[in-house]
């Protein structure tokens, strides 16, 4: 790909693999994406790995869009529909020995040129786990403002830079408090954590920041740009038609309470953490039941999800009978 005149501090034979999940039913925006990574400020070479994960739209004709030159270093792998988290993981698989780095990118998404310029810096000085600050869709105050959680005075500044903090903080209490990683601002050190790999079994909820606790568990040495990085746009998301009452909703709770059981199940919890998780297990609980009385009196589809949600929550079936009458008297209530 035709690199832009400005240079990054890094040495031209650093490898970046950039990982892009594909799955869309409108042409053109991964085009866009792409040329967001043509776009970047960095003399990296950059391996771009698309998994077109049974896309309605294929990826080779939005690769075709594209100048020869942008299309050089660019690999479209092909696999049934699984999920994003399904299509990062064959894309891991397929990155090369030499590579140091790897960074994520959405297909719907678009890096600022400054984007891998910044991370390559930040990695180069010993870190190995990077984000940014970016714009959620259709948002013109960044996530990390709107959030409020990420307040880059407290974090110390790199040497000579005035928009990359080292992160100083539990990185769990961030993630599982109320996360603001974007994953289309990740870059990490690939060579040191060849094996991790997100867990595919989370589709709707949960497998990105599973991914993060994972790293922040092998690695402190983290840093953040409180630059806005990455523009979020419009596209198919994995919350697609997943709001209440459509058909989605009861899969999307059933992959929340997954992703919740697990955090309970796989992280060392403080005290607090683990009231907050139990409290959430509860409050999904109740939107679970409250759904498939939706159903109910709608004469809609359910009873396939009912018993996986079972499997990953059998108490939950205990409470079902006082959850739906105390339910249904609060609706009388409120009529």
């Amino acid at each position: 790909m035709e690199r832009s005149a400005a240079r990054s501090d890094m040495a031209p034979t650093i490898k970046v693999a950039v990982v892009i999940p594909y799955f869309q039913r409108r042409p053109g925006i991964l085009a866009r994406a792409l040329r967001s990574v043509a776009a970047q400020e960095t003399d990296a070479r950059l391996d771009v790995i698309v998994v077109d994960d049974g896309s309605p739209v294929p990826a080779d004709g939005e690769v075709a869009q594209l100048p020869a030159h942008e299309r050089l270093n660019i690999r479209v792998l092909r696999q049934p529909n699984g999920g994003p988290a399904a299509a990062r993981n064959r894309a891991l698989d397929h990155v090369t020995p030499d590579t140091e780095y790897v960074a994520f990118l959405d297909s719907d998404d678009a890096w600022e040129p400054a984007h891998l310029a910044n991370a390559l810096r930040a990695l180069g000085a010993g870190h190995d786990f990077y984000f940014a600050d970016f714009y959620q869709l259709g948002q013109a105050t960044s996530a990390f403002e709107r959030a409020g959680r990420i307040h880059p005075a407290r974090h110390a500044l790199l040497p000579g830079e005035r928009e990359l903090h080292a992160y100083q903080g539990d990185m769990q209490a961030q993630v599982l408090g109320g996360n603001v990683i974007g994953t289309p601002t990740v870059v990490y050190r690939f060579r040191s954590f060849r094996t991790l790999r997100f867990r595919p079994e989370f589709v709707y909820a949960g497998e990105d920041y599973l991914f993060w606790l994972d790293l922040a568990r092998l690695t402190d040495r983290i840093v953040f740009s409180s630059a806005r990085e990455v523009v979020c746009m419009d596209g198919v998301n994995v919350f697609s038609g997943s709001g209440w009452g459509t058909e989605a909703s009861l899969l999307r709770l059933h992959h929340e309470m997954k992703y919740r059981k697990a955090v309970a199940r796989l992280y060392p919890l403080t005290e607090r953490q683990a009231q907050d998780n139990r409290a959430t297990v509860r409050a999904l609980r109740r939107s679970f039941v409250a759904d498939v009385l939706h159903r109910l009196v709608h004469r809609k589809p359910f009873a396939g999800v009912v018993a996986r949600q079972l499997r990953v929550d059998p108490l939950g079936i205990l409470g079902f009978v006082p959850l739906a009458a105390g339910l249904v008297l609060r609706r009388r209530r409120a009529a």
